[in-house]
């Protein structure tokens, strides 16, 4: 063991105090990067991110590197001596960025935004620098303590049941993505059911009798879930949707009867609020009445158009949240937060945590033992854990409640006005409601022509769309939702839109 004597104190320009055993640190000076170098290669980084984000769009959106070109121009070993950062450097900018896809760009519109902030990237690199592994409490009492503070905020910030309130029996915990959270309410909702029906625990069974639902909307999240939950994909029911893509609940009213009559067990029903496809709010007051009339665990998946709740005005999309079991939604696609930061909530936190809590004797302390903390461990299927709460902090910190809502608010005024455009336009159609910031069209002449649009739209380079089928349709999707996108750049889109449709090629 170290003796305090042993310990030397290396004070850096930050202020912050870093012990270390000084014979060690004279091996490895001349290995690691100095602090001299490492203030200089970081303020030559945060200058590279803020020129990327601060110039014109880069063109094309989308990468058109052929599959290998990157691997194609990277050695086939790795470096015996160490390479200056200099070295690296000039790769990223000649290998690796012409293999990114643009992501931040305000002409990106495909698949659902995944946008970031300056606040939010300068949190994470304070995470990154003070490297937590926040599993315990004991490990990071801030790690801890901050994120479950934040939560609690979003709570009130979305107008969210107040069950959901770390100070109850609930709470919430930040997982990596709307999957992770999807996977843990089921673990927890096949805990409930079990020990509810047979009053014994049920940790660790893989009951094929447990049936989860959701509509044929629905993320292919629920599907791998069901997979790794051991409870079987012959054991997930596909619902109907109706006009509007949402699930039909008379059908799931059907369906669960059918599985009571038959002797399986309804475990939980998954809702989504804004659907991937299309945006398709499911109506969760209506599944929620449904859910407690048979005691199945519901799960609101509100992955993307969560974010709305910050607006009072939308929540009314959103109508029954205060019924469900769990909830979720991802402050990486809309809120400003760069990935991975996903927010789920729980109103009774036991099910979750007697699931998920292993507890071998290296992992005890005082702290657990007290019972008076929260062991985010016990509430994620991993044991570590990133500091991701600061990100979601710095971002909160810096725009406040009213600039996110305004920030939020604009980028649904531009979708609403594009979707006027699509309507006005003769050559045109709508394809689904667009209550958000997701407009579904498609050219009137049929799945070919839309294909040949959208893939002569994207090899431009000038604009980003993705694409769905609905009602077996080929349907083209435009996302408005990145950090700095305005009006100019809808219009332009509109216009390259309305160009190619013109004459959009052969296939």
């Amino acid at each position: 063991m170290r003796t305090p004597t042993s310990v030397g104190v290396f004070r850096i320009h930050s202020g912050l105090d870093y012990h270390a055993n000084a014979m060690d640190m004279s091996r490895t000076d001349s290995i690691h990067m100095d602090p001299e170098e490492f203030r200089k290669h970081g303020h030559a980084m945060i200058d590279f991110i803020a020129e990327y984000l601060g110039r014109e769009p880069k063109r094309p959106v989308r990468s058109e590197v052929e599959p290998g070109f990157v691997r194609s121009r990277l050695p086939e070993h790795p470096p015996e001596a160490g390479e200056p950062f200099e070295s690296v450097m000039k790769d990223v900018r000649e290998i690796i960025m012409p293999g990114i896809t643009h992501w931040q760009s305000p002409d990106f519109f495909a698949y659902f935004p995944a946008n970031n902030s300056e606040p939010s990237i300068l949190g994470e690199l304070l995470s990154a620098g003070l490297g937590v592994q926040g599993m315990l409490w004991s490990t990071s009492p801030a790690c801890t303590e901050l994120e479950t503070h934040v939560l609690d905020w979003l709570v009130r910030m979305k107008g969210l049941p107040e069950r959901y309130l770390s100070s109850g029996s609930g709470g919430g915990v930040i997982q990596d993505t709307a999957s992770s959270a999807t996977l843990c309410a089921l673990i927890a909702a096949r805990e409930r059911t079990d020990s509810f029906e047979s009053g014994s625990s049920g940790v660790n069974q893989a009951d094929s009798s447990m049936i989860t639902y959701c509509s044929s909307q629905a993320h292919s999240s629920v599907e791998k879930a069901v997979r790794i939950a051991g409870l079987g994909t012959d054991n997930l029911r596909i619902i109907d949707v109706d006009g509007d893509y949402a699930m039909d609940v008379e059908h799931l009213k059907r369906v669960i009867k059918d599985d009571i009559d038959a002797g399986r067990r309804p475990c939980m029903v998954v809702a989504v609020s804004g659907t991937t496809s299309s945006n398709a709010f499911d109506p969760i007051d209506r599944i929620a009445t449904l859910c407690r009339e048979h005691g199945i665990w519901l799960h609101v998946d509100a992955a993307m158009s969560g974010t709305a709740m910050l607006c009072p005005e939308h929540r009314h999309l959103f109508d029954g949240v205060e019924h469900a079991d769990s909830y979720c939604f991802n402050p990486h696609k809309w809120m400003f937060t760069n990935f991975d930061c996903n927010c789920f909530w729980v109103a009774d936190r036991s099910d979750l945590v007697k699931s998920l809590s292993i507890l071998p004797e290296y992992l005890r302390n005082s702290a657990t033992e007290s019972g008076r903390v929260i062991d985010y461990r016990d509430w994620q299927i991993p044991l570590g854990r990133r500091f991701r709460a600061l990100k979601l902090w710095f971002v909160i910190r810096h725009y406040g409640v009213n600039g996110l809502q305004e920030l939020v608010r604009g980028h649904i005024d531009l979708t609403a006005e594009f979707a006027r455009w699509i309507e006005e336009d003769d050559r045109f159609q709508l394809a689904a409601p667009a209550p958000l910031n997701l407009v579904c069209f498609r050219h009137v002449e049929g799945d070919e022509f839309n294909e040949r649009l959208l893939e002569k739209l994207n090899h431009e380079g000038e604009m980003y769309l993705s694409h769905t089928r609905l009602d077996d349709r080929y349907t083209l999707r435009m996302s408005i939702g990145q950090s700095r996108v305005e009006r100019s750049n809808v219009e332009r889109a509109w216009s390259n839109i309305r160009r190619v449709a013109s004459d959009p090629g052969d296939t």
